[in-house]
């Protein structure tokens, strides 16, 4: 029984799952498709494939918005899919979870967390509460419990968390609305001011994700859409440096929080950072130039995560399973045991 822990990280694209029994990880699309407005038709990458091809019958959505629960129902409904099929093999049994959540949100959004888990019917037996930032610097392998100051940046899909962590906890935090989705907006924005063409987020997201091998190689990218003029699908050549230019807004506003966060740092986390340099994580972190303009905005050196997308989730399995680390989950005051 001691084995039936999991670890949850709800991001607003992805959801991450470790699963203690295997020692792995589930990552899938934080995405359901709905059917005539209540029958489930998929979930997970079922429903990402779905995207923007469905009829009008079909709704398909991410339960998660800017980092908080937006969709409760349809929520409890994809957890309950997910751990199920993790479960496959012994059933679903009583088993305890440790759930990520952002720092800069309300007691209430943070508390929609605990409830999600407790009414998704899972059997929790207790739910545990661990901050994103602080699970996010275990699974980037800083010892969070000592003294130094670090400085990690979450670039996520429709959010950007900046945190400062010193002792196991989080001096400063802030979390901004920026993240790959709005990259993909500016990329879509940029193609249809450029060269009157529609494209798909899907595209957007798939040039954005190739950019630093597009560059490497001197080529362009290819994308379909639709023509403004003509109304007729078309294909056409995207120049990489149109695609970087459009997103150089976005990187602008990320710097500028950082350097807010960096100016309100106590002068002695301040002097471990400036040795250290800042720590960038986050399935949006990986786009071109971001680590480069970031480091060249502050001056500091940036260190960029092996496992961007799963850093959240290697932090949750090391507080499941090393004793030492026991401590940085907490259960919500009032609830939980």
């Amino acid at each position: 029984m001691a084995n039936n822990i999991f670890g949850l990280d709800l991001g607003t694209s992805n959801i991450k799952i470790y699963n203690k029994a295997e020692d792995g990880f589930l990552i899938e699309k934080n995405m359901i498709a709905i059917e005539n407005k209540n029958t489930l038709l998929a979930y997970g990458d079922s429903a990402y494939e779905m995207y923007e091809k469905a009829p009008s019958n079909i709704r398909t959505s991410y339960p998660v918005c800017n980092g908080v629960i937006a969709d409760i129902k349809n929520m409890e409904t994809l957890v309950k899919y997910f751990i199920s099929d993790l479960s496959k093999k012994s059933g679903l049994r009583p088993a305890d979870f440790f759930v990520a959540v952002p720092t800069d949100v309300t007691e209430v959004e943070k508390r929609a967390f605990y409830d999600l888990i407790k009414d998704a019917g899972v059997k929790a037996k207790k739910i545990m509460v661990v901050e994103k930032a602080v699970a996010d610097g275990l699974g980037l392998d800083i010892d969070v419990k000592n003294s130094q100051g670090v400085m990690i940046v979450n670039v996520g899909y429709a959010t950007t968390e900046i945190s400062i962590l010193s002792l196991g906890g989080i001096v400063l935090s802030k979390l901004i609305k920026v993240g790959g989705f709005k990259f993909d907006e500016a990329i879509r924005a940029g193609v249809r001011k450029e060269y009157n063409l529609i494209i798909g987020e899907k595209s957007a997201e798939k040039i954005k994700m190739n950019l630093k091998e597009l560059e490497k190689a001197g080529k362009s990218a290819v994308v379909y859409g639709r023509d403004i003029v003509t109304g007729l699908p078309i294909e056409r050549e995207i120049p990489t440096q149109l695609v970087a230019t459009s997103l150089e807004e976005h990187f602008g506003t990320i710097i500028d929080n950082i350097k807010v966060i960096l100016e309100r740092t106590p002068p002695e986390l301040g002097a471990d950072i400036y040795r250290n340099g800042i720590y960038l994580t986050g399935g949006a972190s990986q786009v071109s130039h971001l680590a480069g303009l970031i480091q060249k905005g502050t001056g500091l050196k940036v260190n960029t995560a092996e496992k961007p997308l799963e850093s959240v989730a290697i932090g949750l399995s090391k507080i499941i399973k090393e004793d030492n680390y026991k401590s940085l989950a907490y259960a919500i005051e009032g609830m939980g045991k």
